[in-house]
């Protein structure tokens, strides 16, 4: 079973093909503490990094570090601003067709500031800036699959309030772009952002029939599900992780749901059986800082879909550009050639369909 036939086969493209990545472009400001203080108490701030964020930043930026060879785009929107400056540079340095960035003026572009304590989670204090006034009419998908790219990512929902709102006839802007997307030739992938919205589910839903790839993490399956995924002790429940896997599915995914957590992967395709991928472990004194392990892994499956590559080589793969990510200080700056990756897990280079 190869992930990306669908992919390769569902419409005429160029050879190389490509990837664009649309939704959020954060700059992130990491600060790594020397503890996490109480209320009105002080912490040193033992370095800092700077780095720019979010799903689509985030994707696209790995993708160009794994060395993907075809057209790689972003669209979205910036601030008037440094930040909107860095933002474009950043991917225009890399390779990364940048047209699709909107510039609003009199708007900041959207910033995070990340409080990370080693050996423990991080805390993100954000504001969402040109982010949250990014709406359908901004993106033309159309384009996208006039120029030869196949696979158009949208991340994150429940991040982007323009395109997340319902509106009375219970659509959103995000499932309109998706279905644009769709009707344009290309395959929709799809990641939510963990937030405890009580909106979630109803939002997430209303974009569901439009998608063809839906791509999380544990915890933002069992918000858009109902479905509780882990126990009292913090173990996760197989049975439960699977059936909101079986219900995103019956919402409308139509090629897969990829579910990842620290202890493993499951994917699960229409009347297949699901292939559950076991994670690496990680020795956590040398973990540097956990953003953006859930956007590498996302941007390994990507790469996978694109070239047609075996769900379970993918599975691998997007495992092993997550332990890199652990390994650098921004959510983008640890990950490597994917053909590293591959010599990781002692593969060639996967044939394709």
């Amino acid at each position: 079973m190869r992930a990306g036939e669908e992919v390769r086969n569902g419409q005429e493209t160029e050879e190389t093909g490509g990837i664009v990545c649309v939704g959020n472009f954060i700059v992130d400001r990491i600060h790594t503490l020397s503890y996490w203080p109480e209320q009105g108490s002080l912490a040193h701030i033992l370095h800092q990094d700077l780095g720019v964020g979010g799903g689509a930043a985030n994707v696209v930026t790995d993708l160009a570090s794994f060395g993907f060879k075809g057209r790689l785009s972003v669209a979205g929107a910036v601030g008037e601003d440094r930040d909107g400056e860095y933002v474009r540079d950043r991917h225009a340095s890399l390779g990364i067709d940048v047209t699709g960035l909107r510039t609003l003026k009199g708007h900041a572009t959207a910033h995070t500031h990340v409080m990370n304590v080693p050996g423990q989670s991080r805390t993100f204090f954000y504001h969402g800036g040109s982010n949250d006034l990014l709406t359908e009419d901004a993106i033309d998908p159309r384009a996208y699959a006039a120029s030869g790219h196949r696979i158009f990512y949208l991340g994150y929902l429940m991040l982007l309030p323009a395109l997340d709102r319902l509106d009375e006839a219970g659509s959103s802007g995000a499932a309109r772009l998706l279905k644009a997307a769709r009707e344009a030739g290309l395959v929709t992938c799809v990641d939510f952002v963990s937030s405890e919205d009580p909106a979630f589910a109803a939002q997430v839903a209303a974009a569901l029939p439009h998608c063809d790839y839906v791509i999380v993490n544990e915890t933002e399956a069992g918000r858009a599900t109902g479905m509780t995924v882990r126990d009292e002790a913090g173990g996760l429940l197989m049975s439960a992780l699977e059936a909101a896997g079986e219900r995103l599915l019956d919402g409308g995914v139509a090629r897969g749901v990829v579910i990842h957590a620290p202890e493993l992967s499951i994917w699960l395709t229409p009347q297949q059986a699901p292939v559950v991928t076991p994670a690496f472990p990680v020795d956590p004194a040398k973990i540097v800082s956990p953003v953006g392990a859930g956007d590498a892994f996302c941007a390994a499956v990507l790469y996978g879909l694109h070239e047609g590559w075996p769900i379970e080589t993918t599975s691998i793969v997007a495992h092993r550009a997550a332990v890199h990510c652990l390994g650098g200080a921004t959510a983008t700056d640890g990950i490597p050639d994917i053909s590293v990756l591959l010599a990781e897990i002692g593969q060639d280079v996967p044939t394709t369909a």
